[in-house]
């Protein structure tokens, strides 16, 4: 149970101090302005920067640990321990900052369904913060407003910083959420990002009891209510692709599957736009504009014009606005059971094909798997593209076990018969550095192709090392591009590179192996590992 002595305490300390309750765009736009965090673009947008925290920090996040997460959460690298006395020391402090530090605060929602939505509260040291988290969740009518009562709560306090010799933390970033308590405390850093993950990681632990998984990835659907899923991790297409001119856009990042069908948790869009080009991504360039927070964007200090195609501060450059700010998006965040989920991957190794249909065990294997390569500025210290296996394709914000996860998953896509492509957005003809990035073009008119329905009978060739079923012809694609190897100019290299993923995406699965997985998933894997099942 909640402690209303912790939450009244800290209503009590807002209503006593210098907080701003909800204030609109334009006066928090305003206050950011006047306090000299953020500057204004020739577009009216927002430009802020985020320091030397231009990412999340992983390592710096901890999950507290009491009687309600003890033998719930899946603890480990993702989920690292803190001891509830340690939190609450840290959240007295956050409590003395509030009481003599200006400070503002939002009241919104996480998840558009009003049947399970979750009320949150994001209390901000800064004004662009707090726009921030106005953008991306969902923002409350008046009537909603006047009686709100918070269910989770994030308090973002940049300035204020946990002692690691005191603390026991890594650093002097501290992201730390009590599920008891229902709070987020996030320290030590600028990045945005991590509110919007936060509450996330808060959904996907209270979500499943209700029978509802958590989703990270972005949605969309026609108007006679085929709806399509993208899965994936930052930087391999789930914003760009979702953005969909010829389809209405539910959300672009997080969402949940309940027995009604899927709903968006967000009432906004977190798109990178590192080299955003207008030709390309058309959708998201016209969503820069009043009311649109940039993130580390270089900006001309006399023209205002956003550079999008340097990387001067970081490669994770980021705009976040309103989901209605996509012309055509759907704006109730609501929509059917899937047709098509697409597994979206940004491999780095160049060995993957560009398109691939999956079989149930396939779909599941590739889901446990999460596997892509990290990419430039996502995360703290990342500078170049890095293999990663990330559970479900959102590994960092999985409170519970993968298999919870995984489980929901299959069980929904046999009951509602979705069909589940891979498609990897990443690099083609070699690997990072030897080839070239798959061509935006190329991806949209595949998975059209797929969301068609254009590829259900089509003619397919079996990868031998992986075991994927590749469409050997589709409308407007290159035929050798379909297939991997034909690509590289050294056939025995792109050999050896797919021998080494394997093994890669081998010895990655044998944690869930050990921990009594369904041995029928393993027939989704590679041939070597399918071999010695």
């Amino acid at each position: 149970m909640i402690d209303s002595l912790i939450t009244d305490r800290l209503t009590s300390t807002l209503n006593a101090s210098l907080s701003y309750f909800n204030l609109s765009v334009a006066e928090l736009t305003e206050h950011a302005i006047r306090r000299n965090e953020a500057i204004v673009t020739k577009d009216g947008a927002l430009r802020a920067t985020t320091g030397k925290f231009t990412g999340r920090s992983p390592k710096d996040k901890y999950v507290v640990v009491d009687e309600t997460t003890e033998k719930i959460v899946h603890w480990g690298a993702v989920n690292q321990r803190l001891s509830e006395s340690t939190f609450l020391r840290l959240y007295n402090q956050a409590l003395s900052f509030l009481a003599t530090n200006p400070s503002y605060v939002f009241d919104g929602f996480a998840g558009a369904d009003p049947a399970v939505r979750m009320p949150i509260r994001v209390v901000t040291e800064y004004a662009w913060h707090n726009l921030f988290a106005k953008q991306l969740f969902i923002r409350p009518s008046a009537d909603e407003a006047s009686t709100h009562t918070p269910g989770f709560t994030v308090i973002d306090i940049p300035t204020l910083k946990a002692d690691p010799t005191r603390d026991g933390t890594n650093s002097e970033t501290c992201v730390a959420i009590s599920f008891k308590h229902r709070i987020v405390l996030i320290l030590g850093t600028e990045y945005a990002g991590e509110m919007k993950k936060s509450i996330f990681t808060a959904l996907n632990f209270t979500l499943p009891a209700q029978n509802i998984l958590p989703m990270h990835c972005s949605a969309n659907t026609t108007e006679d209510g085929r709806v399509a899923l993208f899965f994936g991790l930052s930087g391999t297409g789930k914003t760009t692709l979702s953005a969909d001119p010829e389809r209405l856009l539910i959300g672009d990042d997080e969402h949940g599957w309940s027995a009604s069908g899927v709903f968006n948790f967000e009432g906004g869009c977190y798109a990178k736009c590192i080299n955003l080009n207008p030709q390309l991504e058309p959708q998201i360039f016209s969503a820069i504009r009043f009311g649109t927070v940039l993130e580390n964007v270089v900006v001309d200090p006399q023209t205002r014009e956003p550079d999008y195609d340097s990387s001067e501060l970081t490669e994770n450059t980021r705009a976040a606005y309103p989901v209605e700010y996509i012309p055509g998006a759907h704006l109730e965040g609501v929509g059917n059971h899937p047709r098509t989920i697409v597994f979206l991957t940004a491999d780095a190794s160049g060995v993957l094909p560009p398109i691939a249909k999956l079989t149930k065990e396939q779909a599941m294997y590739h889901f446990l798997s999460g596997y892509t390569s990290k990419l430039a500025g996502t995360e703290r210290g990342v500078t170049q593209p890095e293999p990663t296996f990330s559970a479900c394709f959102g590994g960092p914000f999985l409170p519970l076990h993968p298999k919870t996860y995984a489980t929901m998953l299959g069980e929904r896509i046999v009951q509602h018969q979705t069909s589940v492509f891979l498609v990897n957005t990443g690099w083609s003809g070699g690997p990072y550095g030897v080839g070239s990035r798959m061509k935006l073009a190329y991806t949209r008119a595949m998975v059209n192709a797929a969301l068609r329905g254009e590829l259900d009978h089509a003619e397919f060739a079996t990868d031998p090392v992986f075991g994927l079923a590749i469409p050997t012809e589709i409308d407007g694609i290159p035929s050798e591009l379909l297939q991997p190897r034909q690509t590289w100019s050294d056939p025995v290299a792109y050999d050896a590179a797919a021998r080494e993923l394997a093994a890669q995406f081998e010895a990655n699965f044998k944690k869930f192996t050990e921990q009594g997985i369904d041995p029928s998933i393993l027939l989704g894997g590679p041939v070597a590992t399918r071999n010695r099942a």
